[in-house]
């Protein structure tokens, strides 16, 4: 009978890990876990500190600090695959899960599915003849060198990939290997993973070329797999269900999805909603039972193109999402960073991405041009991303798979700081206030239309009191709506004061927040 080491990658909700671990090996199972080095040190001991006596339960033995799309990722799960391998001799099969995959069939009709066939179970298409990339960069993946990331990074990813392209610094694929892509939720063999850890110690050439890569864990278990195993040992599928939307975003499962779940022929879904709490208890009593009669439809996908062709978010009974707006999700946090001048907001919100984990994006719905991914054209103009705000920020959240989340805004957006404070989400608010200077006011006149080059001198002394009266206007409306957890940064303000109103705002310890307060040139124009 199969038995099954599950390989998991996680970053937060250590209760959530505890109850996975607990599921899983409840059933004669294993688990090997890597908890991301980034995340909480307190959170990490709370989960081996509950699972301690669990012996089906390892831990990789070194913890990696884990970045989407980076090499660190592949990483980790190694260092998983590694302490699994030692500690469980008689686990048959690895299965690679998360955080948020359930099982949607019981243990043991799982083993014995696994049982029916000796195979491996991993997406593996050709890199360069399949489709399997729909957007974004393919080839440059391979033949730059990546070494900062594209989310996080996004100035310094781009700008030493094109310095590479102009010093024809393209790189070679090593010529043994046939490079392959698909996903990264794989169930292998006992053998299989052997191979793969051998091979890892002997050809540390391709080791150093998949390092450099850019989203290895969509190529290197994909192209291990199929250098290493015949081909008719592989079956090219995943046996975990998951879908996209039409903006390339993961489809979220909820309570009402339960009976779609069971009759897809996998083993897990993925994503399963954190609120879905009633779909969690009855998967969860599912895989404890002894069920084994499926009936397998796999109507999942043309049931949910049905139904979101309708308005509805994937969900049978849900409202339409233009009745009901969607919700940046209970656990998540938006930092909202509010100047009237907006290079000074720029700064403070690079000096995030530069100094904190936190993603960081400027004002998107007051600038056009600002930066954003491609999520489907929704981000496209400003007038789409005002529509559907709420989306549009959940989307962000999903893309950057991130909790917490910094933007930038004008003082006068103010209906939408309203509308985000209203979510059921956490909001925190900081606003910088800054001098202007009669001569600033003159240049933000012009910048906006307001006055000209041959607009007589007599209007303008008129107008720069006027304008400057709006700008401390639009400040009052922010603290007059009584808004919960706002901070204030202040020109006129010591470095002490402002470390603190920083420290607050960001949950930082001070010693970070004085580093990025100290910043040269902050309120500078």
């Amino acid at each position: 009978m199969a038995k099954i080491a599950f390989i998991l990658l996680c970053h937060k909700d250590p209760k959530a890990i505890i109850d996975q671990a607990t599921r899983l090996t409840a059933a004669g199972d294993y688990i090997s876990i890597h908890f991301d080095a980034r995340s909480s040190r307190s959170d990490f001991d709370m989960i081996q500190a509950a699972l301690s006596e669990n012996a089906s339960v390892t831990f990789a033995k070194t913890r990696v600090k884990g970045g989407w799309g980076e090499w660190s990722l592949v990483e980790g799960t190694l260092h998983a695959v590694e302490a699994a391998v030692e500690a469980f001799p008689r686990a048959t099969h690895f299965y690679m899960v998360s955080g948020d995959c359930m099982a949607i069939k019981s243990a043991e009709y799982a083993h014995e599915f696994l049982d029916a066939d000796d195979v491996d179970y991993i997406e593996s298409f050709d890199f360069f003849k399949s489709d399997w990339i729909k957007t974004g960069i393919k080839e440059d993946r391979l033949i730059w060198r990546h070494w900062f990331n594209e989310r996080t990074q996004k100035w310094l990813f781009y700008t030493s990939m094109n310095l590479q392209k102009r010093l024809g610094l393209k790189r070679r694929i090593p010529a043994d290997i046939q490079v392959q892509i698909g996903s990264q939720w794989w169930c292998l063999r006992r053998r299989t993973v052997e191979w793969i850890l051998e091979f890892t110690r002997q050809r540390r050439d391709v080791m150093r070329f998949f390092a450099t890569t850019w989203i290895p864990d969509e190529t290197f278990f994909q192209t291990l797999v199929r250098h290493l195993v015949p081909d008719e040992e592989i079956e090219t599928r995943t046996l975990t269900f998951l879908m996209f939307t039409d903006y390339g975003m993961p489809v979220t499962f909820y309570n009402d999805h339960y009976d779609m779940l069971l009759s897809q022929d996998y083993l897990f879904a993925r994503k399963i909603s954190p609120d879905a709490h009633e779909l969690k208890r009855r998967l969860g009593a599912l895989y404890a039972s002894d069920t084994v009669d499926f009936k397998i439809s796999n109507e999942g996908r043309n049931l949910f193109t049905f139904l979101t062709g309708r308005g509805r978010i994937g969900q049978r009974f849900a409202e339409r999402f233009w009745e009901s707006e969607t919700t940046l999700g209970r656990d998540r946090e938006l930092l909202i960073v509010v100047s009237k001048k907006w290079h000074v907001g720029k700064r403070l919100l690079q000096r995030l991405r530069e100094t904190t984990n936190i993603p960081a994006i400027d004002y998107l719905f007051d600038e056009e041009s600002t930066p954003l991914p491609d999520l489907g054209g929704i981000q496209g103009t400003i007038e789409k991303r005002t529509r559907h705000r709420r989306a549009l920020m959940r989307m962000l959240f999903d893309y950057y798979q991130t909790d917490r989340l910094a933007i930038g805004m004008d003082p006068a957006d103010i209906d939408l700081m309203k509308d985000f404070y209203a979510d059921r989400s956490k909001t925190r608010l900081l606003e910088i206030e800054t001098n202007f200077t009669d001569e600033w006011i003159l240049g933000h006149a012009l910048r906006v239309g307001l006055a000209g080059e041959r607009t007589p001198e007599e209007a303008i002394e008129r107008l720069i009191p006027t304008i400057r009266q709006d700008f401390f206007y639009e400040s009052d409306r922010i603290r007059d709506e009584g808004f919960e957890e706002t901070h204030i940064m202040r020109e006129s303000g010591t470095v002490e004061e402002n470390t603190e109103a920083l420290a607050k705002f960001l949950t930082i310890p001070e010693e970070r927040a004085l580093e990025i307060a100290r910043t040269e040139g902050f309120f500078g124009d």
